[in-house]
């Protein structure tokens, strides 16, 4: 899965900075202060603003236009494009109109048109608030000329300047530049602002797909995996390591552009001190001498990050990142740090998990499988064996007289002594063996792709070995082999025979092993 900075999901709108109806409705709430403020302009001040006129009735058509506008606009939803481009050319009308009849140039109220344009390009959009400002400019050049030819029915008396003199083009230029001063100085900042929250927007929609790829993973490498590629992909991040361990100096889980994972013993001052401090530590240029750990992992790097994960306030790892900017901004080395707590916690949970699970399948006592374990292990080894046509060996072990042994030496001499039995069935067997703890002071062995002949050596060759204790009380143990499919053909029965073969050990005096196959052979000796 990757992660990048870009659209979301079809049918998404990633770049809306806040909902259309949100934002037309305070395009609504300016329209209706526009025209409040000619009014009142009007009649608190009728001097100041030059016209005898009453702008009541036309300010009330406009604010009405504007109410039926947005309701249809909402009525129709999606398909309301050409309703918000007919408001705001109505809204130039208007305000057009209002300048021209108190003063024209030189009207008081020629600065609710640049309050205008600001809403337009904060409101709708910095390209919109680019497009208004112009129909503003055609109407400050267009209407004082329509005037003076008698085209628009309004008079001059509210101003000193007829077009064509030179004071009445200066006004105007004056009028116009101040307009495109304040639209492209309002966009600037607009489309700076729009960009900054697009971009906090889809780090977050990062973080959300991070943290529900997370939840799909349990194994820690996976998950640090995860978090490599999604900080790289969102933030451009160049190389880096997940160093973590759930107690204990952390080790690599995951790597990117890394070459080599060994870690030099000598401690990095940078990673101490992100750990201790849960704060990330920025490194311009890693020193062998000062940061060990950062130079062997990103030989030559430079911008090094390095970012501790923590888990509820529990240090368990750093991130090291090499970012391909001189300065980070506080956002993304916040963003970056969101990043990194979700994975903490799914490390934790997956660390967690394993434990609960590593508990639920060992004997608390030897740490060896239990017997829940064990009868699944042989299941799963009897399909495989009989899939695959081989041969699976099942040893029985019981100590000697161990009850003899708990009264004489203590319950804790006997716990000691069936750990240090467990110890040395798992040292004398191989890797894909199982060694569980079958009750009391029994264990038992499987052993995969193992025939008679080889499962007798085994099991005899491991009971001795786990006999001896070098300096401790002797003791001995007693054993029972069976194998399948030459003794039994299931697992119910292939424990059966090799437990009737244990206790044909005992009965004949401890100390040994009884192979079921002898038994069935020689049944009068059972």
């Amino acid at each position: 899965m990757t992660w990048r900075r870009g659209p979301a999901a079809p049918g998404a709108r990633p770049t809306e900075l806040a909902p259309i109806s949100e934002r037309m409705g305070w395009l609504l709430g300016l329209r209706v202060a526009l025209a409040g403020a000619v009014v009142s302009s009007a009649a608190l001040a009728p001097s100041a603003v030059g016209s005898p006129r009453t702008p009541l009735g036309p300010s009330a058509v406009y604010v009405g236009a504007a109410l039926l506008s947005e309701a249809a606009r909402r009525m129709r939803r999606r398909r309301s494009l050409g309703l918000v481009g007919a408001s705001l050319l109505a809204d130039g009308v208007f305000l057009a109109w209002a300048t021209a009849a108190t003063g024209g140039p030189e009207s008081l109220l020629r600065g609710l048109i640049h309050v205008h344009l600001v809403g337009v390009t904060l409101c709708a959009s910095y390209r919109a608030g680019i497009q208004v400002a112009g129909w503003h400019s055609l109407l400050a050049v267009a209407v004082p000329y329509a005037q003076a030819a008698g085209i628009v029915g309004l008079g001059a008396e509210g101003s000193s300047l007829l077009p064509g003199d030179d004071r009445f083009l200066a006004a105007v230029a004056v009028n116009v530049a101040t307009m495109w001063i304040v639209t492209l100085v309002t966009a600037l900042f607009a489309s700076v602002n729009e960009r900054e929250l697009r971009r906090r927007r889809t780090d977050l929609e990062a973080l959300a797909a991070m943290v529900a790829e997370l939840d799909r993973r349990r194994a820690p490498e996976e998950i640090a995996r995860i978090l490599l590629t999604a900080l790289r992909g969102t933030f451009g991040t160049t190389r880096g390591a997940v160093l973590a361990s759930p107690r204990g100096a952390p080790v690599p889980l995951a790597s990117v552009g890394v070459v080599g994972t060994s870690l030099p013993e000598a401690e990095d001052r940078a990673v101490a001190s992100a750990r201790r401090s849960r704060t990330p530590i920025a490194v311009h240029r890693p020193e062998p001498g000062r940061h060990p750990l950062l130079a062997a992992l990103l030989p030559g790097a430079r911008n090094v990050l390095v970012v501790p994960l923590s888990a509820e306030g529990t240090p368990i790892g750093v991130v090291v990142l090499e970012y391909p900017w001189p300065r980070i901004g506080r956002w993304t080395l916040s963003a970056i740090g969101q990043f990194a707590s979700h994975a903490a916690l799914a490390l934790r949970n997956a660390w967690l998990l394993s434990e609960v699970e590593h508990l639920a399948s060992t004997d608390p006592l030897t740490g060896v499988a239990n017997r829940r374990t064990f009868q699944e292990a042989l299941e799963r080894e009897l399909s495989r064996a009989s899939r695959a046509g081989s041969s699976l060996g099942l040893v029985l072990l019981d100590v000697d007289r161990f009850k003899e042994f708990n009264d004489t030496h203590g319950h804790q001499a006997g716990d000691e002594l069936l750990r240090a039995v467990a110890r040395s069935l798992v040292a004398h067997c191989r890797d894909f063996d199982t060694v569980a703890r079958y009750g009391g002071e029994e264990f038992v062995l499987i052993l995969p792709d193992c025939d008679p002949p080889t499962c007798a050596a085994v099991a005899d060759r491991v009971r001795r070995a786990a006999a001896q204790r070098p300096g401790g009380v002797t003791v001995t143990l007693s054993a029972g082999a069976a194998s399948y499919p030459s003794d039994a053909g299931d697992a119910s029965a292939l424990v059966r025979a090799a437990d009737e073969a244990l206790y044909a050990s005992k009965r004949a005096g401890r100390d040994r092993l009884t192979l079921a196959h002898d038994l069935r052979s020689a049944p009068a000796a059972r």
